[in-house]
């Protein structure tokens, strides 16, 4: 169909869509008002009323975020012309009785309460509800739903904790069997290193790494892929720290197991000079932290029972008894300059990462004075990982956090960091860091509950340089905003394990009798 309007606005001709020349002309007037015009007329208006009525519902059901002009206007204009109300259908008595509180002990051992949405809609047709028992029973039902996935958090959380807390078998294994070989194989007491390299070991030309861990597997990986990547190996020297239980099984594997020719040593605690004399500031700190805790958690059970607290706090205390954040490997890194007093740079490397580039141009970056080269946490596209800053760690709660430090002020990771150790030994960092952990333990550990991040980015405020995060990528043990403590282990992603698999030789005598496998 075809509409023309003629150029005077007197005359409107409608033609059919199929070329027959039939047609309707209309005369328009000047003063006339032809009973067509008032049929079209009435035609269109109604037309106009339709679609007006269209908009308003469709925008009714987008929301008012997305409201157009013309929309809008019928959201406006249509329900008032039609004489819709604008008004809620929904009684209040409905509102009044989804708003009121459950009371503690309203659903314990009730089972007249629905289980589901089926059973709920059944009750509702067969008894037929009024709106007040329909709202009662329908604040029953989403409470006692949202009690049980709460409880079923809760106890994933305390599973999660209960595996990562717990030795693997398989590295159990492999921790028996090394120092098994160790005790009844020369070749696996091997001095490391070799005589004509202790000299490098003081030597500052060379690229000097620390590592601190009582986990075998994790440290062969960490090892084996920082020497693999590098360009120079010949010029690395990784240093390995390990406690007294530990040092048989590490020396017999790095014995049986070389990178050559990068340098690798392997030393316990009690090997190094400044540990066996007087006091160490954090091993009393330690001491008297076990105790704390051990008050001050009650075990993992008194945690899950407390039926007031969110899952996510609950989750986080269950972290705080990890014995990894208790572990001297972990606070080991305070006081490295003591540890290796020649050495005026070195890079310190956790034991749950996996080195995929040439390392030496971290040496090749000034840090413009400062002590600890890192990568911030709190720029980056992936919001869990890479948005955490001080009020992240820290109790800003408590007058003595928030007295000192600014909450909005960027953290920065702590498991690949370039220490300037001569710029260390002119401030009092080891020191700063010692006297927060007294606070905190005297506090009953309210100024932060876990982890040695917190008293870190405390000790060595004011002396941090950010680096490029093409050194660190964060986030790799992070899935589903979950974290998971330690790589290495069997619950650990699969999507995660090529990453350290290839490292690894699985045809290996001790890897494969403990049946460690990547897959």
């Amino acid at each position: 169909m075809q509409l023309h309007i003629s150029p005077s606005l007197r005359h409107v001709t409608v033609l059919p869509g199929k070329g027959v020349r039939e047609f309707i002309k209309v005369k328009v007037g000047g003063r006339r008002l032809s009973y067509r015009i008032l049929f079209y007329s009435l035609l269109f208006f109604t037309f106009l009323l339709r679609f007006v009525f269209v908009l308003s519902t469709v925008n009714t059901l987008d929301g008012d975020s997305k409201c157009s002009t013309i929309g809008c206007l019928g959201k406006r204009l249509g329900p008032r012309l039609l004489g819709r109300r604008l008004d809620s259908a929904v009684p209040d008595v409905i509102y009044q009785v989804l708003d009121e509180p459950i009371g503690k002990d309203e659903l314990k051992g009730r089972d007249d309460i629905p289980q589901t949405l089926e059973d709920f809609m059944t009750e509702v047709k067969d008894k037929q509800l009024d709106a007040q028992t329909f709202a009662i029973k329908l604040r029953q039902m989403v409470s006692l739903l949202e009690q049980r996935t709460r409880t079923a958090k809760i106890q994933e959380y305390l599973y999660r904790h209960v595996a990562s807390s717990s030795i693997p078998k398989q590295l159990h294994c492999l921790a028996l069997r090394l120092a098994n070989e160790h005790s009844n194989n020369a070749a696996a007491r091997l001095q490391l290193p070799s005589p004509e390299l202790v000299p490098a070991l003081v030597d500052n030309s060379y690229f000097h790494f620390v590592l601190a861990s009582d986990n075998i597997l994790a440290a062969a990986v960490v090892a084996a892929s920082l020497a693999q990547n590098a360009l120079r190996p010949d010029r690395f020297v990784l240093h390995i720290i390990t406690d007294k239980k530990t040092y048989s099984p590490m020396q017999a594997w790095f014995s049986l197991h070389p990178l050559s020719p990068a340098i690798i040593e392997v030393k316990a605690l009690h090997h190094f000079d400044w540990f066996t004399k007087g006091k160490v500031p954090v091993l009393e700190a330690m001491e008297k932290d076990q105790r704390v805790r051990s008050q001050f958690r009650g075990g993992s059970s008194a945690i899950i029972a407390n039926n007031t607290e969110k899952p996510v706090v609950i989750a986080a205390k269950l972290q705080a008894l990890s014995p990894k954040y208790n572990s001297m490997m972990n606070h080991i890194r305070i006081h490295l300059p003591e540890l290796f007093p020649s050495l005026s740079k070195v890079v310190f490397l956790d034991d749950d990462i996996v080195v995929q580039t040439d390392l030496s141009p971290l040496w090749d970056i000034d840090l413009n004075g400062k002590v600890n080269g890192a990568v911030e946490t709190c720029r980056g596209k992936d919001r869990f990982v890479m948005s955490k800053r001080f009020k992240s760690y820290l109790n800003f709660s408590h007058p003595l956090i928030a007295r000192n430090f600014d909450p909005s002020e960027c953290a920065w990771a702590y498991g690949m960091n370039i220490f300037d150790l001569e710029a260390w030994r002119k401030t009092n960092i080891s020191l700063t860091y010692h006297y927060w952990l007294e606070q905190n333990l005297k506090s009953d550990l309210s100024l932060w509950q876990l982890g040695t991040l917190p008293p870190g980015l405390i000790a060595f405020h004011g002396h941090v340089h950010r680096i490029d995060p093409f050194w660190h990528m964060l986030g790799l043990g992070y899935q589903e905003n979950t974290s998971i403590a330690a790589p290495w282990l069997d619950i650990a992603f699969p999507q995660l394990r090529p990453l350290w698999a290839k490292y690894i030789n699985f045809s290996d005598k001790f890897i494969k009798g403990c049946n460690i496998r990547a897959f």
